[in-house]
């Protein structure tokens, strides 16, 4: 095995590093493929229920009316969910995009946004108005207020109650960490959340941003209380196959008012066609909970891998994990970069491109990004980015095999060793 892994530039030092780590994490990982195969009869259960059948696999063209694909896939992610209704959409292009289609769809001039869990993820910094752009939820008058969470990570529930108000409409709460040190939240601690702020103001929409965290435990949010759940297809629910998409589960009232908003009032979810994708969501949701598995075990492989070289890591090696992301704290630019480039050379996907950093759309710096995916910017598939700027912090997820993501983390080990960043 240790040749073969040779065969990819990989020192000796490294493999025995990386071979003494997962004979540690054996009893971890076993606990993640229990959580994958309880996850795996979770899903088969919901198509079977829906009956998805061969024709499910068919194509819709033009108005999509009647795309029998399209309903049963849309009635399957809310037995998924546990929710009332579900719109799955190639139309939704991105993460982003379904945020930003959720919260423009279900607020009016005057309501007033509140993310009790700081600031949310740059990309979104845009859609609210924290950031001018046009088009943003300010310009329609949409006000936005945050309360911070307190330094050990906890919620402020101080601070929360004294910000929502009789303009509160919508609570946005973020479960992964995004770009920044503040922990990933368990379905446990939006559940206590979300029972918070309802005891508050019952009538609050409780929106949770669940991207990165489909299938890292056996439930939910809105298994605990969440009114809407918002994703993207080239993350955790795609299974690596979507090639593009977006998915919002929830309540009827508000999934219908999202429809409304991605096509036309009075149209909604009866159009859009499928243009032979179903195929692509319904098999990717499949694989989802096996390949989130994977990413899983490589996020913690990598946690303990370089909290063992002595470099600040979060989650560390032993904290439950509630996403896929890990961030490793490289401390220079030049690690930031040589860790990026040694995930890139591991991809299958335009290994041969070196990765170098650049003025992103949505982000405040410049971001380095490695990802040589089957399709663009899928970040279930291996994959790292960070932005350079101090304590350049690198945010590694995704893997479509164990065995990749394995194979990435080591290659990003020799990458630092190569630019002399680490002593191996």
């Amino acid at each position: 095995m240790f040749d073969c892994y040779k065969e990819f530039g990989i020192r000796d030092s490294v493999l025995k590093l990386g071979e003494k780590t997962e004979k540690e994490l054996a009893e971890r990982f076993a606990a993640i493929d229990t959580n994958a195969e309880l996850c795996q009869m979770k899903v088969l259960r919901a198509m079977q229920k829906n009956r998805v059948s061969e024709g499910c696999m068919e194509a819709s063209t033009g108005y999509g009316y009647n795309d029998l694909g399209r309903e049963t896939l849309e009635a399957v992610y809310a037995d998924v969910f546990k929710t009332e209704d579900a719109l799955v959409r190639s139309q939704i292009t991105c993460g982003t995009h379904a945020l930003a289609l959720t919260l423009s769809a279900n607020l009016r001039p005057g309501d007033e946004i509140l993310s009790p869990v700081g600031k949310p993820y740059d990309t979104l910094e845009s859609v609210i108005g924290i950031k001018d752009a046009p088009g943003s939820l300010k310009e329609f008058g949409i006000s936005y207020r945050q309360v911070d969470l307190l330094p050990d990570g906890g919620f402020d529930f101080d601070g929360i109650r004294a910000s929502i108000n009789e303009k509160t409409k919508l609570v946005e709460i973020q479960r992964s960490r995004g770009y920044s040190e503040r922990p990933t939240l368990s379905v446990a601690k939006i559940g206590e959340l979300i029972s918070f702020i309802k005891g508050i103001k019952p009538d609050v929409i409780c929106m949770v941003d669940n991207c990165y965290g489909e299938f890292t435990e056996p439930i939910e949010p809105t298994e605990v209380g969440a009114d809407l759940c918002v994703g993207s297809l080239i993350k955790n629910p795609g299974g690596g196959l979507a090639p593009s998409g977006g998915y919002i589960v929830g309540k009827k009232a508000y999934i219908e008012q999202c429809a409304y908003r991605l096509t036309s009032p009075g149209l909604g979810k009866e159009v859009g066609a499928s243009l032979g994708l179903n195929r692509n969501f319904f098999q990717g949701l499949f694989f989802a909970p096996t390949v989130t598995a994977g990413a899983l075990k490589g996020a913690i492989f990598a946690a303990r891998l370089y909290e063992q070289l002595g470099f600040p890591v979060h989650p560390n090696g032993t904290e439950s994990r509630h996403d896929i992301i890990q961030a490793v704290t490289l401390g220079s630019a030049e690690a930031l970069i040589a860790f990026c480039k040694g995930i890139q050379a591991a991809a299958p996907v335009d290994s041969h491109v070196t990765p170098e950093p650049w003025a992103m759309p949505g982000y405040s710096s410049e971001v380095i990004m490695a990802a040589g995916a089957f399709y663009q910017g899928s970040s279930i598939e291996l994959s790292a980015d960070g932005p350079l700027i101090e304590p350049y912090r690198v945010y590694f997820q995704g893997g479509l095999t164990w065995y990749h993501a394995k194979l990435g983390i080591l290659m990003s080990l020799e990458g630092l060793a190569k630019a002399g960043c680490i002593d191996l």
